[in-house]
Order: C-alpha cells, then structure tokens, then sequence
C-alpha cells in the first residue's frame, strides 16, 4: 500500500487513533492555539525541548513519514507540533515518557554507531527505531515508539492551528478538501478523553 492510500485509510477508516493530542488540546481553553501562537516571538526556540532533543525529534518524525514522492514530516512540521502539544496540562506524563525515550533513542545511538541519532544516516535511525518498534509489549521502548508514531501523524493530518500539517500538505495529500469548512472535530465516534488517558499513560 502507497502512503497516500494508507494515510487515506487511516483518517477515513482509522481515525481514532489520530487527533489524541488535539482533543487534548480541546480539553482545556479553546484559546490555547491562538494565545500560544502571539507569544512566539517571546518564547524560547523550543517550548517542549532543548535544541539537541528537538533535533532528534525532527529527525525521528521524518523516518517515521519521509519526504518521497510526497511530502514528509518535516515538510509539514510535524516536529512543531509535537513541541507545542506536549505543553499542554493533560499531557505531562506523555511529556516525561517521550523525554525518556528520547534519551534512551539517543544513548543507543551512541551505543551502537558512535554517533547521536540527528547525526546518524537514514539507515541507522530506521535500524534504531525498528529496534524500539520490535522491542517487548509494555517496554519503554515499545511505548516510545507508539508514542512518535500516534503524534507524528497528528502533526502531519491534524488542524494546522496546532502547529503541524503546515500549509495543509496532509489533508491535501489525502484528498480533503477544507474551503468552507471547519476541520476541527474529531472523527466519528472518536473519545478523545478516553483515548488520551489510554494512549498518554505507559502500559
């Protein structure tokens, strides 16, 4: 299946899983987005990270949805959406858990190439991340993993407004047409409270 079926496949059919941090988001004041986006030019580079984990961030999001044909991760900034979404209240322990994992990605990377994982070639970082994919159920590994792959397709298919799908490229790459309209409930049937202290809990 080619990325554009797939991710067609998973908004249309498999929504649920995505929009987790956004319904997060819409727990809390509806002005969050927009009081964030004002006081940007104040705000330190990076809300969520330091410069060396918001590189590892980008480039890990980018192995998860790289740029081909179409575009990746980081053509729609996914890895700032990622950034902004972990400040939000209800997410503080999904913040720690993805700072865990974060670190240990970087500590095997090390490990195993010598090198840290923004500085390793694109077939060492899939090695890498594939190592977390197949590691145990219920490993930090393993809900790490899960982690980076439910917020990277956030960023990629969510509402713009939260900081990713920049210039709309994922709603664009699966055919959605947005003029006039509001794209910003969650699929059908989709519990985003229920989700989130599912999917932002470790196992």
């Amino acid at each position: 299946m080619d990325r554009r079926s797939f991710l067609q496949r998973l908004t249309f059919f498999g929504g649920g899983v995505v929009l987790l941090g956004s319904s997060a988001c819409k727990c809390g004041e509806s002005s969050e987005p927009s009081r964030t986006q004002a006081a940007a030019p104040t705000e330190p580079p990076h809300l969520s990270f330091t410069r060396a984990e918001y590189a590892v961030v980008a480039a890990a999001c980018e192995r998860i949805l790289p740029r081909d044909e179409d575009p990746g991760a980081k053509d729609a900034d996914v890895s700032v959406y990622i950034d902004r979404i972990l400040q939000t209240p209800e997410l503080t322990q999904m913040r720690t858990d993805f700072a865990q994992g974060l670190a240990a990605l970087e500590r095997r990377s090390q490990r195993m190439f010598q090198v840290g994982f923004a500085q390793a070639t694109p077939a060492q970082q899939d090695e890498l991340l594939t190592v977390f994919k197949d590691s145990p159920a219920g490993s930090g590994e393993a809900h790490f993993f899960e982690l980076l792959t439910v917020l990277t397709l956030e960023g990629f298919l969510g509402d713009p407004s939260y900081g990713g799908n920049k210039a709309q490229v994922g709603w664009k790459l699966v055919g959605f047409d947005t003029v006039g309209t509001m794209a910003s409930a969650p699929p059908e049937g989709h519990d985003g409270a229920k989700c989130l202290h599912t999917c932002g809990r470790h196992p």
